[in-house]
């Protein structure tokens, strides 16, 4: 549904044009420092404003409604508000029924009769990952001393991300990219075999990011044409360290020490201003339709520091479950 997590708990809430979006994180222990300027970097990092991202303008300053006592969390639920301030609905109206190909009009409207906000996208949009990129800001102050640190490493399958961005503008097109992540001074031990392992469930919360079409661990797809003297990581330590990290710091689905090595792929925006074949709901008959609204030509610039807050919810729950986070913070 719309929530995620064991003992850290996150549940978004919210629609791309409606009031707010925003976030409820459960769990989080009671005495950790938290104030609203410590959502501002990572807030910046998502927001757009770089080349190939979207006109719309969101100041996206927190407001923290539950939780937090004279600058300290209390251990009750925290509610963050984000206000939807540059909302701009007129383009989405005739959409309404000729659903964009690559978006989830089409099945909005399958799923859920025509009750579903349309507009941007509604619940579907990729304004939602204000509210985790919120909930990932508690969860990297948790899991300190480890950190986690997300790049663009390719947009448009080349290495010249601005030229690639620049290319695709001017084509009136979008597209995709990816974003590698590295999580650096975890313990061992994290995660179970089989259906809560660690992959398994940073696949999980990584595929709730609107465009991550594909998830791999280490040498990922690689692997499978190397030889097992190749993959296998010797160890040189009796802490667990390894010659080499083909396995991308997970063995049997647990931590093993090493760095958690991963790369995400994330699929052209959707909407673009290039005309593209759909049906009349209504009249059952083809016709041609095209974005008019605000949208991100390369939305996977703004994409590392959502994997980010993604891996490190994950790792927060993980590190409560094992008791590697104490309940009370002095």
């Amino acid at each position: 549904m719309n929530s995620f997590g064991r003992l850290f708990r996150v549940g978004m809430f919210g629609e791309s044009h409606g009031p707010h979006v925003g976030v409820v994180v459960d769990g989080a222990p009671a005495g950790l420092p938290l104030g609203v300027a410590d959502f501002f970097a990572d807030a910046e990092r998502r927001r757009s404003g770089k080349p190939g991202t979207t006109a719309r303008k969101e100041t996206d300053s927190p407001t923290i409604a539950s939780g937090v006592f004279e600058g300290r969390t209390t251990g009750a639920p925290i509610l963050i508000l984000f206000e939807n301030r540059d909302v701009d609905s007129s383009a989405y109206e005739p959409l309404r029924r000729t659903p964009r190909p690559g978006q989830a009009d089409l099945v909005a409207l399958q799923k859920y009769g025509g009750f579903n906000d349309y507009r941007g996208g509604g619940a579907f949009s990729g304004r939602l990952t204000a509210a985790l990129v919120a909930a990932g800001v508690i969860a990297k102050k948790l899991i300190r001393p480890a950190e986690v640190a997300a790049e663009l490493v390719e947009a448009g399958g080349s290495a010249d991300v601005e030229g690639a961005i620049e290319k695709a503008v001017k084509a009136r097109d979008s597209i995709g990219g990816v974003v590698g992540c590295r999580v650096r001074g975890l313990p061992a031990g994290l995660g179970e075999p089989f259906f809560d392992s660690t992959e398994g469930l940073l696949s999980h919360l990584l595929f709730s990011i609107p465009g991550i079409k594909a998830v791999e661990f280490g040498s990922g797809i690689a692997s499978s044409r190397m030889a097992g003297s190749e993959f296998n990581d010797e160890i040189v330590s009796t802490t667990g360290e390894t010659r080499t990290n083909n396995a991308g710091g997970i063995i049997g689905g647990i931590t093993n020490g090493n760095d958690v090595l991963f790369r995400v792929a994330v699929r052209p925006t959707a909407s673009i201003g290039r005309s593209q074949h759909t049906v009349n709901m209504d009249t059952g008959e083809l016709c041609e339709v095209s974005a008019k609204g605000r949208h991100d030509a390369c939305f996977a610039v703004r994409v590392p520091v959502i994997v980010e807050a993604a891996c490190a919810i994950v790792m927060a729950d993980l590190m409560l479950i094992e008791q590697r986070i104490p309940r009370i913070f002095r």
